[in-house]
């Protein structure tokens, strides 16, 4: 099965759009981890019992795990949320040319990190993501509007068309779009921008980002976010939420309240879940 064809199944069977963000701050990982001979994969693997039932899919970012002891956390996290028959795309934002993006590439193998899908970086053009496109079973979202204040730097940029450059992402990604594992990656707060790239690109599904700690427009992530697939019973798309829900404990878990700490993750996910649920 295509990524596309496996996120639908997995959105059609948690009835959820929640991608979780595994984003294991070493500064904020709790106490009941800290001895363990991994405390991130220690993290994430409780993360991952508490939230695994309204998870459509996870997403670690790789910033957090670029060290010996991290990449190991990452192989054992990557395994263990498809042991609970969960995808995993990773947020690395990676692209470069000839063989350096080749092995970028690998982390999407078997023999690599196993990821099912991965962010890319558009900047350098369509052959520094080839090596990505070519993988027909797994999923490329291309940064296209990102959520952050200094995006509108470059990313709205005009073009001597008229177009913003982001729009131009867009209409790129559909053309790049041959084997059918494309998405876009669009933030959730600028909703009208949501609905501007949704028009360019109606077939292509989105990681929209923004909706959890940075405060971005849910029921536009939904509206416009979601694709329509002619093989799958459900319109496909995910809404990330990374700190929003893993640290969810710290407000509301005593000192040494393991139960607790982790269970606010899964009801913080069962949150965002039914909230996104309200405006499909």
């Amino acid at each position: 099965m295509s990524f596309f064809e496996t996120l639908a199944a997995r959105i059609e069977s948690t009835d959820s759009l929640v991608s979780v963000g595994l984003d294991p701050d070493p500064s904020r990982l709790p106490e009941f981890v800290a001895d363990a001979d991994l405390p991130r994969w220690a993290f994430n693997r409780r993360i991952i019992d508490a939230t695994h039932e309204h998870a459509a899919c996870y997403k670690p970012n790789a910033a957090f795990y670029e060290d010996a002891d991290g990449w190991r956390a990452l192989e054992e996290t990557i395994a263990y949320a498809h042991g609970k028959g969960v995808p995993v795309l990773l947020d690395a934002k990676r692209a470069d040319i000839g063989n350096t993006t080749r092995r970028y590439a690998g982390a999407l193998d078997d023999g690599g990190l196993g990821a099912d899908a991965i962010t890319v970086n558009p900047y350098l053009g369509r052959d520094s993501l080839q090596p990505f496109l070519d993988r027909e079973e797994s999923g490329v979202f291309v940064l296209c509007r990102t959520s952050n204040p200094g995006g509108s730097d470059l990313q709205d940029l005009e073009l001597a068309s008229g177009e913003p450059l982001y729009e131009r992402v867009a209409a790129l990604a559909d053309v790049w779009n041959g084997n059918d594992n494309v998405g876009l990656v669009v933030g959730a707060t600028a909703p009208e921008e949501l609905a501007e790239v949704r028009e360019i690109v109606p077939e292509i599904p989105f990681l929209v980002p923004g909706v959890g700690a940075q405060g971005g427009d849910a029921e536009a992530a939904v509206e416009h976010g979601l694709a329509e697939r002619p093989d799958a019973a459900v319109d496909v798309g995910l809404v990330n939420s990374s700190r929003g829900i893993i640290f969810a404990g710290e407000e509301s878990s005593r000192p040494g309240d393991e139960a607790t700490y982790f269970g606010a993750a899964g009801d913080a996910a069962k949150r965002l879940k039914k909230r996104l649920n309200r405006h499909r």
